[in-house]
């Protein structure tokens, strides 16, 4: 099984370390990941100017592009064979609700898929990171899963992990995505120049997050793994679009 492995906190952080670890062996892992630190970088690839793909002393790829232009480069341009599936991660950090919209890692998963392969974008949701093995042993879990019983067609699959002992964890509940509140305000700050600048605030706090919900997996302790499609059609206003501008379908 060939598996590519790609982030967006950069090829030296340390939940993608944990994650080659703990995929290592399930098959033929490559490493394609970003230079530096690309959280937030969403979708976006690389259109204006050439990507450097360049080996670090740790054999991982690394890319002065998104996680997007990693997945999309290995799958198009870089492996003599195309991978059986990707990974993406471990984040330092929930992607839950509308984190998934900016998400860097959800990016390089969705990369993949869109080019067909079965993906996963793992999370562990926490900013202190204490417990990356426990993430690293639910994608083992998940991953060897798949190699025994694949899906008929691709899959993008979200997943939130608790930061905690893997022995801690509830189990495995599948959810859907919650919504949070606005976002908190833009920070102004001014330069050593007098120059002004902003900084982009920080995610408002959980809005809809009842039973159901990714917010609410991971709050009770359990591994969320939410489903995710790219289809971005709003189908309910499709009818009533067509009557208000009277045109047909």
């Amino acid at each position: 099984m060939r598996i590519l492995l790609s982030n967006d906190d950069g090829y030296l952080a340390p939940g993608l370390a944990q994650l080659a670890t703990s995929l290592t062996d399930l098959g033929e892992l490559t490493v394609v990941a970003p230079e530096r630190n690309r959280s937030g970088a969403s979708n976006s690839l690389t259109l204006d100017q050439p990507l450097y793909l360049r080996r670090a002393e740790n054999g991982f790829l690394f890319v002065t592009g998104t996680p997007s232009d990693c997945v999309h480069l290995a799958v198009t341009g870089v492996l003599d064979m195309q991978p059986d599936m990707v990974v993406s991660g471990i984040n330092l950090g929930a992607n839950m609700g509308d984190d998934t919209i900016y998400s860097g890692t959800v990016a390089a998963a969705t990369e993949g898929y869109l080019l067909g392969l079965p993906s996963i974008a793992l999370s562990l949701a926490s900013y202190e990171g204490r417990h990356f093995a426990t993430a690293g042993r639910v994608a083992h879990d998940l991953v060897q899963r798949f190699r025994a019983t694949p899906f008929a067609a691709p899959v993008l699959l979200n997943v939130n992990v608790p930061d905690v002992p893997f022995d801690e964890l509830q189990g495995i509940r599948i959810t859907r995505l919650g919504r949070r509140h606005k976002a908190e305000p833009a920070v102004k700050s001014r330069t050593p120049r007098g120059e002004t600048v902003y900084w982009i605030g920080a995610a408002g706090p959980a809005a809809d997050a009842g039973e159901g919900t990714d917010f609410h997996a991971v709050e009770q302790g359990w591994v969320s793994v939410t489903p995710l499609q790219i289809d971005l059609t709003h189908g309910e206003q499709l009818a009533p679009l067509a009557q208000w501008l009277g045109a047909e379908r």
